[in-house]
């Protein structure tokens, strides 16, 4: 038994020309650039139209660990600004010093 039917095949065949000659677009107007996104769209257009197409896959997992190091990524470089003007306070305070005992002497 076939997953896609006749009129789906025929939906993501006309959808990948208008990819090719440059007039399909995205939802949000931009012109779609990707083989994939292309695929995508003509798909959901033929669920819209009632083809017999399967149902939308769920994110994979491999999603959640990129989240997590780039979460991490994050951190790290919050923690690393905060502590710059600390060390940049601590310079200011002993050049001042410096200067005063240059004019007492």
């Amino acid at each position: 038994m076939a997953r896609y039917s006749k009129k789906a095949q025929e939906q993501v065949e006309k959808t990948m020309h208008r990819e090719k000659k440059g007039t399909l677009r995205s939802g949000s107007g931009a012109k779609v650039k990707s083989r994939k996104q292309a695929i995508a769209i003509a798909l959901s257009e033929a669920r819209e139209k009632g083809y017999k197409v399967p149902e939308k896959k769920e994110s994979s997992k491999k999603a959640t660990p990129r989240k997590a190091a780039a979460k991490k990524a994050a951190t790290k470089k919050t923690t690393t600004k905060k502590a710059a003007p600390k060390k940049a306070a601590a310079k200011k305070g002993t050049r001042k010093k410096a200067t005063a005992k240059k004019t007492t002497a």
